[in-house]
């Protein structure tokens, strides 16, 4: 498997002797960021696209029905304008097509076209087989057990946002 090395190993920045919690927050960046550089490249190679329209393609695809502008980039967690400027390209490309939605004009509701369900269904089966290579050597079981350790991080991290956001909102202006 000839995999590229790390666009940047936060991890190294990490001495020994800091604290866990960074140490793993740091251990996370590194797996996600090399993870994302090797299937932003192999799609570049591959498909001619970038990761941004990969995701796109995908989050419509689960929605026969489309979603609007403001649910596409929750999903993407880009802003509306990025949103809006990818979703141009995809529909100049004739990947998708947007419709007003007919109980308010201001709402525009974003579908694959058959040529995007299509392009979507050759990148998927590759997208997920390149995950599982990235991922071969480490064993299921282990993989199972890293799944459900993450979950109860986000579950704290969200938690600690919720808790947050609670602290600000009481503050005196």
């Amino acid at each position: 498997m000839n995999i590229s090395p790390p666009p940047q190993d936060y991890e190294a920045a990490a001495a020994q002797d800091d604290r866990i919690d960074l140490r793993v927050w740091l251990r996370l960046l590194s797996c996600s960021n090399m993870i994302e550089a090797e299937i932003r490249r192999r799609l570049r190679r591959e498909f001619g696209v970038t990761l941004p329209w990969f995701d796109a393609l995908a989050q419509l695809d689960r929605e026969t029905d489309g979603l609007t502008m403001s649910a596409l980039s929750r999903r993407l967690m880009v802003t509306n304008g990025n949103a809006t400027s990818l979703i141009d390209r995809l529909e100049r490309e004739g990947h998708v097509e947007r419709r007003t939605e007919p109980t308010d004009q201001r709402v525009q509701r974003v579908r694959l076209t058959r040529k995007g369900r299509n392009a979507f269904g050759r990148m998927h089966p590759a997208h997920r087989r390149w995950i599982s290579e990235l991922l071969a050597d480490t064993k299921q079981a282990d993989l199972t057990r890293l799944h459900s350790l993450l979950a109860m991080l986000k579950s704290s991290v969200a938690g600690a946002l919720d808790e947050t956001s609670i602290k600000l909102e009481s503050r005196p202006t």
